[in-house]
């Protein structure tokens, strides 16, 4: 007996759209039996994780914190993989657009200006970009597979990361502790109110805007949407595929290098050895949630926020593991994975035929 996946001569539409809610009910019931073996009652503890962060003004604030990053990631890597372009990395991406944006309220402290946020935003938004032309060059120059060379170099950030702060970018009056000196002024995101909220989530909106457009107005969404989906075709249209590789790498290595230097200049004030708590590997489950669709982005950021958020609500009044929240985010990407490959193929077995020879010899 053997068992094979059997390509669909044509899938449901529907089942396509309704894909992330059953990977999402599908999670809700796991997560359920998890918290039951663990001697935790199952609905009192999936109303921590998911719902209680949506009771408070102050906890919505946190999850519209922690969606801003998430948000723009995804969105960046959604037209990545729609191009069939496998950026892996934007956890090392958003670090050096951290770094790199950094250099200004670091090395000029004393420079307060509006114009100083916008040279920090666009300096993060280029070391991020920069990053991501690595595996670029490297893909249309050698056809390196982007995925082992985008993730590797994520570590190259982080040790470049702990280095910087803990040698020349280190505090001096910080009492030895491996942290810059804090932003202030201009060098810190402006906030909506009176809360954490700052103008991070506004340019995660704005992102989503401009992409739909780019995806649903433009040749060069057009041109995406051809080179991921059938190569060829785009080939005898005359698309360049290296030209692909290099504006979907550059864009959504742009847009983690602008969420880094959001976070550092937001709730964080200052570089640290710990940026994000992942929120570049978190971002591939928000755009694959999203159905690669930068208004469906938007929507994922949100929920993959609330899970963050309902993960720290879970360890202080259940008592369970803080890495609670990337065993569910993990189970939600498993399903969602499963879902969309069960849609576009069927599960055959084929039984294994015993040949003439083989049967004589058996008898």
């Amino acid at each position: 007996m053997k068992l094979v996946l059997e390509k669909r001569s044509e899938h449901s539409e529907l089942m396509t759209l309704m894909s992330p809610i059953l990977a999402i009910a599908l999670t809700v019931v796991t997560g359920a039996v998890i918290f039951a073996v663990q001697g935790l009652n199952p609905f009192s503890a999936l109303f921590v994780y998911f719902v209680e962060p949506l009771t408070s003004l102050w906890s919505i604030e946190e999850v519209l914190v922690k969606a801003a990053p998430l948000i723009l990631i995804g969105v960046g890597l959604s037209i990545c993989y729609m191009a069939n372009v496998w950026n892996i990395g934007a956890e090392g991406q958003l670090t050096m657009g951290a770094l790199v944006g950094s250099f200004v309220p670091i090395v000029f402290s004393s420079w307060q200006s509006p114009l100083t946020l916008v040279v920090m935003l666009i300096m993060g938004a280029l070391g991020g970009a920069a990053f991501a032309a690595i595996p670029a060059f490297l893909k249309n120059r050698f056809n390196a597979n982007e995925i082992l060379t985008s993730l590797m170099l994520v570590y190259i950030a982080q040790l470049i990361l702990d280095w910087v702060v803990r040698g020349p970018w280190r505090d001096p009056k910080g009492f030895n502790f491996p942290q810059s000196i804090s932003f202030e002024g201009w060098q810190l995101m402006p906030t909506l109110g009176e809360g954490r909220v700052h103008i991070g989530i506004i340019l995660a909106v704005i992102a989503v805007v401009i992409l739909t457009i780019l995806m649903s107005k433009t040749l060069k969404g057009f041109e995406i949407l051809v080179i991921g989906n059938a190569p060829r075709a785009g080939r005898f249209a005359g698309f360049s595929r290296k030209k692909i590789v290099w504006f979907t790498l550059l864009l959504s290595g742009g847009l983690a290098g602008l969420a880094g230097i959001g976070e550092v200049a937001g709730p964080s004030g200052q570089l640290q050895t710990a940026i994000s708590p992942g929120y570049g590997f978190t971002a591939i489950i928000v755009a694959f949630l999203g159905r690669l669709n930068p208004i469906g982005v938007l929507f994922a950021g949100v929920m993959l926020a609330i899970t963050y958020i309902g993960g720290e609500a879970a360890q202080i009044d259940l008592g369970v593991s803080d890495k609670t929240a990337q065993v569910f985010q993990g189970i939600l990407l498993f399903f969602i994975l499963a879902c969309d490959t069960l849609i576009l193929y069927r599960i055959k077995f084929l039984g294994t035929k015993i040949k003439p020879h083989q049967h004589a010899a058996a008898e």
